[in-house]
C-alpha cells in the first residue's frame, strides 16, 4: 500500500509539505494543477513546477486528482472530440513526470454536494454535513454558500468561473438522461484506453457524491450494480475505480466492504473516510474510526490488504478539530489521525 495525502499547492492550502512530512508513512502527494479549468491542457512546464516542489520534499507524485472532464464531453456536445484530444494531451504530458493514476469524475455540474461545511458534532468538532431537505433549494444558493465558505481557496467542482454559468450548465444537461450519460462516458473511455496503455496510466473514476440524483441531474456511479456496469462496459485493466468509501457509503443500501472485496483488483486508488447516516437519510462526516460511522472502514482496509496490497490510499475528509482553520474537510489534524488509524489496521493485518 502506498499512503498519500491530498495537497492543493503552495498558497492554496492551509497545510504545508513540511507538515505532511511529519506524518509517519506518507509516501505520495495526491496533487493537481488547481488553477486549470476543465478543458484546459496541463502544460509540461506547469506540471514540472508542481512536481519539482513536491519531489524536493521527498514525496512521490504518482496520483493526480483531479484532471477534470469538460462538460461538453459529459453531454456529448459536437465539440467533445476536441476536448478529449486536449485531455489526452494532458495525459501524455503527465506520463513524462511519472503519473500512474488519474482520478476523475463524470458528475453533471457539481462534483460533490454538502449543505453545511462546518456542522457541529457532539464532541465539539465540526464536519461536512448533508441535509436532504435543503437540496430542494435553488442550486445557485448552494453554490454561493460553498464558495463563500471556501474563502477564496479553490475547490474542484465548484470553480467560481463555472458557478457563474450555472444557468447555461443546467441547460446543457436538460436533455441528458442516465442512459445518454452512460453512452457519453463509454465513448470517452474508449477513446482514452489506448492512450492509457501507451502511457502506463490508469483512469480511476470517483463515485458520485452523494450517490443519488440531485437537482434533477442524473448520477451513475452510485451502487455496486452500477460499479459492475461501469467496469464491464469498458472491460480494460486501465479502466478502474477510485473507491471513495464515504461517497458510496452515504447510501445505507451500499455494503462498502463487500464492494471493496468484489472489485479490489480494479481499485487503482482509495479514499478512506467514514460517514454517519441518520434515520431521515441525512449524513455527516465523522472520524475514520470504524465504530464512529456506518461505512465499515476496517472491512474495507482488510479487503484491500488481502486482494490489492499495492493500492494507492489516502485519508479523505477529516473533521475540523482543535480549532484548526482550514479548507472544509481538508485540514491537517484529523486526516493525520486517519492515516495513523489506517496504517495501524494495515500493520496488524501484516503481523
Amino acid at each position: 500500500m502506498k499512503m498519500g495525502f491530498r495537497w492543493y499547492g503552495s498558497g492554496n492550502d492551509s497545510v504545508s509539505l513540511d507538515q505532511i512530512r511529519q506524518i509517519p508513512g506518507v509516501d505520495e502527494i495526491v496533487w493537481a494543477l488547481h488553477s486549470k479549468l476543465p478543458g484546459e491542457v496541463w502544460e509540461k512546464d506547469e506540471i514540472k513546477a508542481a512536481v519539482d516542489e513536491i519531489k524536493a520534499k521527498g514525496f512521490g507524485v504518482s496520483v493526480v486528482e483531479s484532471l477534470n472532464v469538460h462538460d461538453d464531453i459529459k453531454t456529448g456536445a459536437p465539440t467533445r472530440d476536441m476536448y478529449i484530444d486536449k485531455y489526452i494531451e494532458s495525459m501524455r504530458n503527465l506520463k513524462e513526470f511519472g503519473v500512474k493514476v488519474i482520478c476523475y469524475n463524470f458528475m453533471p455540474v457539481f462534483d460533490w454536494t454538502r449543505t453545511d461545511l462546518f456542522h457541529p458534532l457532539p464532541d465539539g468538532s465540526t464536519a461536512l454535513f448533508y441535509e436532504k431537505s435543503r437540496i430542494k433549494q435553488d442550486p445557485k444558493e448552494m453554490a454561493e454558500y460553498i464558495l463563500k465558505e471556501c474563502k477564496g481557496l479553490t475547490m474542484p467542482g465548484w470553480e467560481p468561473e463555472r458557478m457563474a454559468e450555472l444557468d447555461s450548465l443546467f441547460e446543457k444537461y436538460s436533455k441528458i438522461d442516465k442512459e445518454t450519460l452512460w453512452e457519453n462516458l463509454k465513448y470517452f473511455l474508449e477513446k482514452l484506453m489506448p492512450v492509457c496503455h501507451e502511457c502506463g496510466i490508469k483512469m480511476a473514476i470517483h463515485p458520485d457524491d452523494p450517490p443519488w440524483d440531485i437537482f434533477g441531474l442524473p448520477r451513475l456511479i452510485t451502487s455496486e450494480e452500477n460499479v459492475e456496469r461501469f467496469l464491464s462496459m469498458v472491460d480494460d485493466p486501465c479502466n478502474c475505480l477510485t473507491l471513495c468509501t464515504g461517497s458510496l457509503g452515504a447510501s445505507e443500501h451500499n455494503n462498502i466492504p463487500a464492494i471493496a472485496e468484489r472489485f479490489a483488483d480494479r481499485v487503482a486508488f482509495a479514499h478512506i473516510r467514514n460517514v454517519k447516516i441518520y434515520e431521515n437519510g441525512d449524513f455527516s462526516e465523522v472520524s475514520h474510526r470504524d465504530c464512529d460511522g456506518d461505512v465499515g472502514v476496517l472491512g474495507v482496509i482488510k479487503a484491500l490488504h488481502d486482494k490489492n496490497p499495492e493500492v494507492y490510499i489516502r485519508p479523505d475528509h477529516g473533521r475540523h478539530i482543535w480549532g484548526e482553520k482550514c479548507r472544509p474537510g481538508y485540514g491537517l489534524y484529523d486526516r493525520a489521525l486517519g492515516i495513523m488509524y489506517i496504517l495501524g489496521a494495515w500493520d496488524m493485518l501484516e503481523k
